[in-house]
């Protein structure tokens, strides 16, 4: 990361970036993610938080959140990632997709400062998530590819404690931007939205191959553990087709032990018109990922502890119990592995699961920044 006046970036939220640069008519070319917003001065991207100050891209929310809450890790989702243990979880404003179904429009398409009610240093941040007893910290509700300065900041004073980070992203990110930023995360969860370009196009705004992109290079050259997440939509996504084309490239390029999470879409933002997906289209894709080689397919935003659960791929039996986000049964032995057969089971898991369950805890940090300073 480049040198900067850490206090002046959170006074201001102001913060120079460094992937842009400058072409031929004047105007800056973002470098960050695919969209390649060509900016002339004063304009914004797409993603509505890095504009073109005075010929160079800045960031505008630096140290500015939309608020701050203690969830269980597997909302994220991440089964496979200290289980039943909490995580301080933040986000800030915009996005650099636009997805017409987004669940949390009013945070990834907010234009107004009044959304970034809350702020805090990231060592502030770090010491709140210790304090808490929070194993981890997630960058989450909008995608923490837009303020990965930010984010990278907040990881490096967490890892001074001991505490993990998480990215909850597209993975729309260029090559030289997602190398930097995946080195200082420790996990992540990646909505791969669909298996069609079509879709990317029509639905997001955005193209399919940089994701693929990033998958691959997370799996090929970095030690992140990651999951996927695929929102079903019906009609859009969701065909038998698709579903096996995905979960064969999936097996292939990435491996049959990386999980994959099926989750049910609701009508919100821009697709009012379609309905909810029925349980059962879940239940189908999971079918379909595990007959492809899948080991570790989920069902998501349902009651179903069967899909919900993580099971041996060698004998079968339960390993984790879920039941929504309460672990209901443990079967994983100090090491990780089934205490039946000896199988081991990707992730990192702790000696003794966490007992976080359901909870969520909204968290004012400025609250905390006030005690420490009084």
């Amino acid at each position: 990361m480049a040198e900067y006046d850490m206090k002046l970036a959170l006074e201001t939220g102001i913060l120079p970036t460094r992937y842009w640069h400058t072409l031929e008519d004047g105007r800056v070319m973002c470098d960050l993610c695919p969209r390649a917003c060509k900016l002339h001065e004063g304009q914004r991207g797409l993603c509505f938080v890095r504009e073109n100050r005075n010929g160079e891209i800045l960031l505008n929310t630096y140290g500015r959140s939309s608020g701050y809450c203690v969830d269980p890790i597997e909302k994220k989702p991440l089964n496979h990632y200290l289980p039943g243990t909490p995580v301080l979880s933040f986000g800030t404003a915009g996005c650099n997709l636009a997805c017409k179904f987004c669940q949390n429009w009013d945070i990834s398409k907010s234009r107004e400062v009044d959304t970034l009610s809350d702020s805090a240093a990231p060592d502030t941040i770090a010491r709140v998530a210790r304090d808490l007893g929070c194993r981890s910290v997630a960058y989450t509700y909008n995608d923490p590819v837009i303020f990965m300065e930010y984010a990278i900041d907040t990881a490096i004073a967490c890892h001074e404690l001991g505490i993990k980070s998480v990215a909850v992203t597209a993975g729309y990110i260029c090559d030289e931007p997602r190398m930097e930023f995946f080195k200082y995360m420790d996990a992540a969860n990646v909505d791969l939205k669909a298996f069609t370009d079509r879709f990317y196009w029509k639905i997001t705004g955005g193209h399919l191959q940089p994701v693929l992109d990033t998958l691959v290079y997370l799996k090929q050259e970095t030690d992140v553990w990651f999951e996927l997440t695929t929102l079903l939509i019906p009609g859009e996504n969701d065909s038998d087709k698709e579903l096996d084309e995905m979960t064969r490239w999936v097996v292939e390029q990435l491996g049959p032990d990386v999980p994959m999470h099926f989750t049910a879409f609701h009508p919100d933002w821009k697709m009012m018109d379609k309905p909810p997906t029925p349980p059962a289209t879940l239940t189908k894709a999971r079918r379909i990922a595990m007959e492809n080689g899948v080991r570790y397919a989920y069902t998501g935003n349902v009651i179903d502890e069967k899909g919900g659960s993580t099971y041996c791929h060698q004998c079968g039996q339960i390993l984790i119990g879920r039941m929504q986000y309460i672990l209901s049964q443990w079967n994983l032995r100090e090491d990780g592995c089934c205490n039946k057969c000896g199988t081991p089971c990707p992730g990192l898991f702790e000696k003794e699961p966490g007992t976080w369950g359901a909870r969520r805890l909204p968290v004012r940090l400025k609250d905390y920044a006030k005690a420490a300073t009084a």
